[in-house]
């Protein structure tokens, strides 16, 4: 029984759009990573595809054991909703995004901090100073 086998996975790999091409032929595994730049849509995904295959240089094989998919819908549905609730919402470049803001976040924090320790310490040397003068004519 001989499988061919063909998929693509398109990622987001900061800073860029990837996808990865993997070919069973007789058992045996070869990958290729592509990297796209922008994020691509389906049909240049689809273009590339067509134009490109016969061109994509692919890893030496490896052995794979080929088990058969389950081809329920409702299973296959199942389980793409369990990828996406385990990876977090939005692609990945919203998540890049929201890991920037939230850098961003933290960082404000720390600059207003330090600006308002440093206006506390000003007011207190400054009524330090006041009480001081009051007493210098003592």
């Amino acid at each position: 029984m001989d499988i061919n086998l063909g998929k693509l996975t398109v990622y987001f790999e900061n800073p860029f759009w990837v996808g990865v091409f993997e070919r069973i032929e007789g058992g045996k595994l070869s990958v290729c990573k592509v990297t796209f730049g922008a994020e691509p849509k389906d049909y240049e995904i689809w273009e590339f595809a067509l134009k490109n295959y016969s061109r994509l240089r692919f890893s030496p094989s490896v052995d794979v054991v080929v088990k058969k998919e389950a081809t329920n819908p409702k299973r296959i549905q199942r389980e793409l909703r369990k990828q996406s609730t385990v990876s977090g919402t939005g692609t990945k470049s919203q998540q890049a995004l929201q890991l920037q803001r939230e850098e961003n976040k933290l960082i404000r924090k720390t600059v207003s901090r330090e600006k308002r320790d440093a206006e506390k310490q000003r007011q207190f040397e400054l009524k330090q100073q006041k009480r001081k003068e009051k007493h210098r004519g003592r």
